[in-house]
């Protein structure tokens, strides 16, 4: 069977070669009375477009690049879903990178992607400041950015995320009221939510009149797991030995939270009867550790689809500015690892 084209298509339903196109480009200069036709034919002929063709001649790709810190990651899995379904909803198609928690390999990820000539960016940066005015220059050439999960950032364009601050109040809040005063909150260095997950922390000490001792906050490499793991067991050793004896742990991220449990294990300390457990975490197995974790578990797949769909409307309104920030409400789920027996 010859295959279908546009002027095939164009003298089917008697309309221009050019509306036939624009149409299944979904233009807004066609009709949606118009576009349903041409689609709905096009569907029953089995027409596919030719992408690369489409793409020379309307100076677009129809794809979505997407940089995200690791894709050995539970929570990182669940928001690439996400923008999946937010993908084949619209049409778009997705390229992944990640750029492993480093700097440079964030930069050269832009690169890449900028040079496959895609439509716009999604990304959840490596810190605060990475990158910057490489990802300013996307906008100003037209190419739209969207960050997820970390939110904390300076660049002005849409953002989603979670509460962070209420995560981490929430969580804290839970350790103390089960008698847990010296707690340790573990974070990533330079995480673009660091400072909020810090600030609910403080919060929920300063409600039950708690003071905070500084030696009770640690930041960590999250590049490295070896490197991680030698410093939350060094913190963990440290605040053992010091005056108030360390009793708890908040891990501000997935990684952190589910190889504490494991540090605790190795260095033989019963959780949580010596030292209760909670963190955010997305893993899919938290009733399968021993003991259950407590987490605080983030709505990752509404993060991805979300953004996707944000970044999707920045490319079909290149003058829209009114930027917002949307941060998704998490639930806590209590489990052994922070409940006294």
């Amino acid at each position: 069977m010859a295959k279908t084209t546009l002027k095939d298509i164009s003298k089917a339903l008697n309309i221009s070669i050019s509306t036939v196109s624009k149409a299944l480009s979904d233009s807004y200069e066609i009709s949606e009375k118009t576009k349903k036709m041409v689609q709905d034919y096009a569907a029953e002929m089995n027409f596919s477009v030719n992408k690369v063709a489409q793409s020379l001649k309307i100076g677009k790709t129809n794809t979505i690049g997407v940089i995200v810190c690791a894709i050995n990651n539970t929570f990182i899995a669940e928001i690439l879903d996400g923008i999946q379904k937010a993908s084949i909803e619209t049409g778009y198609d997705i390229i992944i990178m990640q750029s492993r928690e480093d700097i440079l390999v964030e930069k050269s990820c832009i690169e890449v992607l900028n040079s496959r000539g895609i439509d716009g960016l999604l990304i959840s940066p490596v810190s605060e400041t990475s990158n910057i005015n490489l990802l300013k220059e996307l906008q100003e050439n037209q190419k739209p950015v969207v960050i997820f999960d970390r939110t904390v950032n300076q660049l002005k364009t849409d953002k989603v995320g979670v509460n962070n601050f209420d995560g981490a109040y929430q969580a804290t809040k839970h350790l103390l009221e089960q008698g847990r005063t010296n707690i340790l909150h573990i974070t990533g260095h330079q995480l673009g939510v660091s400072k909020d997950r810090l600030n609910g922390y403080k919060e929920a000490l300063r409600e039950f009149e708690i003071p905070l001792k500084p030696y009770y906050f640690i930041e960590c490499n999250i590049q490295d797991t070896a490197i991680l793991d030698k410093q939350i067991k060094s913190a963990i050793q440290k605040t053992l030995n010091a005056e108030h004896k360390l009793n708890a742990i908040f891990g501000a991220t997935d990684v952190i939270t589910t190889r504490t449990l494991g540090i605790l294990a190795e260095l033989n300390i019963k959780v949580p009867e010596e030292i209760a457990v909670i963190g955010f975490s997305n893993i899919s197995i938290p009733d399968s550790l021993n003991p259950a974790l407590s987490r605080i578990k983030q709505p990752a797949s509404e993060i991805g689809h979300t953004a996707m769909k944000k970044l999707i409307y920045l490319i079909k309104h290149p003058n829209y500015t009114d930027f917002e920030t949307i941060e998704l409400e998490n639930t806590i789920e209590i489990r052994r690892s922070s409940l006294l027996a």
